[in-house]
């Protein structure tokens, strides 16, 4: 079996790869792990200057596997394990040292989506979108784009997108202050690293000491309320409406 998460470097730039393109990078049992643990690991490594994240393949993440939500479903000790994962991967990726450059190469789905909104800079395709369907699927959207977007874009507008779940196109994520930069098809990755190695050759301790300052009101705003927001995504796994949501999902 291929690894779900490849590392690559480029100099002082590493590239992170979710490395599940016959899924569109769904996040499967063993993703989710490698992506919650994988931060970490970059952090005490002073050799890397900037990170930059994509997806093999069309796609950049298609959100959480459906094999992974049936057996949150069904067993509980996987549901708490996945949850405790998405607070480690939270945490672990706004309080990282070094600026990471998200290469969205297509969909960027749930979790693909959330990814997106905790990167510094934000490189997206022109036939690439960014989505988080959680509400609409009968799940509290616990780690990611609710707690993030009603900072970036104001209130009102991250209420429609995160209540509804609907498409954001590149052109509407430029505009709305959710992308830097678009480009055409198969040109993110390239772009992406051209921008991580300006980041890489700016001066360390500044723009580590930068990041941490701007990170900190979001990291002050999920002290108390990250955890309440898991407990109840984990919650909505028993919910009727998100069980049946997920049963019509699976036969299509």
């Amino acid at each position: 079996m291929s690894e779900p998460l490849l590392v690559e470097r480029d100099d002082a730039v590493a590239i992170v790869t979710l490395n599940r393109p016959e899924a569109l990078n769904a996040t499967d049992s063993n993703l989710h792990t490698a992506l919650a643990g994988i931060w970490a690991t970059l952090a005490k490594d002073a050799d890397v200057r900037a990170v930059v994240l994509t997806g093999a393949g069309s796609a950049f993440s298609a959100g959480g596997d459906l094999n992974l939500l049936d057996e949150m479903v069904a067993d509980r000790a996987v549901r708490d394990r996945v949850m405790t994962e998405a607070r480690q991967l939270v945490l672990a990726l706004l309080d990282l040292p070094q600026a990471v450059v998200a290469a969205v190469n297509g969909p960027a789905i749930g979790l693909g989506c959330s990814l997106t909104s905790m990167c510094d800079l934000v490189v997206m395709e022109e036939q690439a979108y960014l989505s988080d369907p959680h509400v609409a699927l009968g799940l509290v959207a616990g780690d990611g784009a609710a707690l993030t977007w009603p900072l970036q874009l104001g209130n009102q507008r991250a209420r429609e997108w995160i209540y509804f779940g609907g498409r954001i196109s590149a052109k509407e994520a430029l505009a709305a202050g959710l992308a830097n930069r678009v480009v055409p098809e198969g040109e993110s990755a390239a772009a992406a690293v051209q921008l991580a190695h300006k980041l890489a050759a700016l001066p360390a301790q500044a723009l580590q000491a930068t990041r941490r300052g701007m990170n900190r009101l979001l990291l002050d705003r999920l002290a108390g309320t990250l955890d309440d927001l898991l407990a109840a995504e984990a919650a909505s796994f028993d919910e009727p409406e998100f069980r049946g949501r997920l049963e019509r999902l699976r036969s299509r």
